[in-house]
């Protein structure tokens, strides 16, 4: 990475700053970002519909283009194949974007079951999956600061969907977004705390609202952009504990999230449920993961998320095993 690099970098995060980009779905958001991108001439936009520029022809194109500038690519990758093919082009280097989820198809969020795992296990990748435009211009202006300003290594990829959610981000939670999660509703009193990414998030939202109305049970309520940055700090914070056993403690930010409270965390995806449970080593409290595959094929419905809830607090003692039945019979869950 060069200045010159480093200049490009800047004037694209001052021209995303200062554009009115969010308020829109993520993918109709990244478009709007891809647009003006485009319109800086400080960036690459890559469009995996442009035939000037397909893959095949990268090599060529990167040889005629030698000096680096952020890299916007957007793709529809349904395998782990297609998107490590695509990663080693680009030097495993840029901003990769999928619309996969948006497309018909027999697997969860369009992708085939070894692609969220790839991108969870792969060191270079930090993958997102955000539920709003505001989450989404959040990760891209992170993205551009972390590999192009301050010259880390790797690339950023995000899972797009279509759908709006609005969720406004003020400044101190648009940083929180970029580290994996943060607060929709913040109340430590809560009996449970449940956390949502992406297109999930809005059956959280929903499983809220029933806890509430009709079994009088009170929520926290968490984005988590990225399940598996949150896992990576906290695991790097636990292996440098156990390596400096005299020294202060480090935390990371899903403990100082989750700090204060000792309420159940159910933590939902729409990828398969291996994604979410590589926060339970990490979480002092008890933990139930919900995905894709954990109660039903697709990804768990509001009711579903309400019976987790309401079994968790029933180990706990909270409340009254009745009620789990009685939720089974109400939601028709079977």
């Amino acid at each position: 990475m060069t200045v010159a690099t480093a200049h490009a970098a800047q004037f694209c995060i001052d021209a995303l700053s200062t554009a009115n980009l969010a308020g829109n779905s993520p993918l109709g958001t990244l478009i709007n970002i891809a647009n003006t991108l485009e319109a800086s001439r400080q960036a690459w936009v890559i469009r995996g519909q442009s035939r000037s520029r397909r893959v095949s022809h990268w090599p060529t194109w990167f040889a005629r283009n030698t000096a680096e500038r952020p890299l916007l690519y957007l793709h529809s990758a349904h395998s782990s194949a297609q998107l490590s093919a695509l990663s080693d082009i680009t030097q495993q280097r840029g901003i990769l974007c999928n619309d996969i989820e948006n497309l018909p198809s027999p697997w969860p969020k369009g992708a085939q079951p070894s692609l969220p795992l790839w991108l969870a296990t792969h060191p270079r990748c930090t993958p997102y999956d955000p539920a709003s435009g505001a989450e989404t211009q959040a990760i891209v202006l992170a993205a551009l600061r972390a590999l192009y300003v301050d010259g880390k290594p790797g690339f950023y990829y995000l899972a797009l969907h279509d759908h709006e959610l609005a969720a406004p981000l003020s400044e101190h939670n648009r940083e929180a977004a970029s580290k994996g999660m943060y607060p929709l509703q913040h109340d430590l009193s809560a009996d449970v705390r449940l956390l949502g990414a992406g297109r999930a998030l809005a059956e959280v939202v929903q499983a809220k609202r029933l806890l509430e109305q009709d079994w009088n049970i009170s929520a926290q309520l968490w984005s988590c952009p990225s399940y598996t940055r949150l896992a990576r700090e906290a695991a790097a914070a636990a292996r440098w504990n156990r390596l400096h056993p005299t020294a202060s403690r480090r935390s990371c930010h899903l403990r100082d999230c989750l700090a204060g409270s000792t309420a159940p965390v159910i933590a939902v995806t729409g990828y398969p449920q291996a994604i979410v449970d590589q926060l339970a080593a990490h979480v002092d409290a008890r933990f139930i993961a919900l995905g894709a595959g954990s109660v039903q094929a697709a990804a768990p419905t509001r009711y579903w998320i309400v019976l987790a809830a309401l079994k968790a607090l029933a180990d706990e003692g909270h409340v009254d095993v009745r009620q789990v039945e009685k939720a089974l019979d109400r939601y028709r869950l079977q």
